[in-house]
């Protein structure tokens, strides 16, 4: 059975930085294509980050040179480092995971549960 966990949501002030962790279990992280996505209220879910087992890496245009994704394979796990946080960061995020395709358009095969990001000025 597969989970991914997220953990590292909170609430911080503009310009602030937070660091999101995913852990999972049930699948090799190696494998597979992990990514970040967010989602406010009313709007549709997106893409921030994504991480391929190839060590590809995407970002949104509205996070670039902000976010950073990585992960540590040996412990199963995908962080999305967040720095120079802005209001409209605000969201809950969620850790993905694909075995075939990589990007920020992707339907993954696995969702986490989410965590909050709460922005504030």
């Amino acid at each position: 059975q597969v989970q991914l966990v997220e953990s590292g949501g909170g609430s911080v002030q503009a310009g602030g930085s937070l660091r999101l962790s995913c852990a999972a279990s049930g699948l090799t992280t190696s494998d597979y294509c992990m990514a970040w996505f967010r989602q406010t209220p009313g709007k549709e879910r997106e893409g921030v980050a994504s991480s391929n087992s190839d060590g590809t890496m995407n970002y949104a245009d509205s996070v670039k040179g902000r976010f950073s994704i990585s992960r540590d394979n040996v412990k199963n796990t995908v962080y999305l480092q967040m720095n120079s946080l802005k209001l409209e960061d605000t969201a809950m995020y969620y850790c993905a995971a694909d075995s075939v395709f990589c990007g920020l358009r992707i339907k993954p095969d696995y969702w986490g549960k989410g965590t909050l990001v709460t922005i504030s000025s």
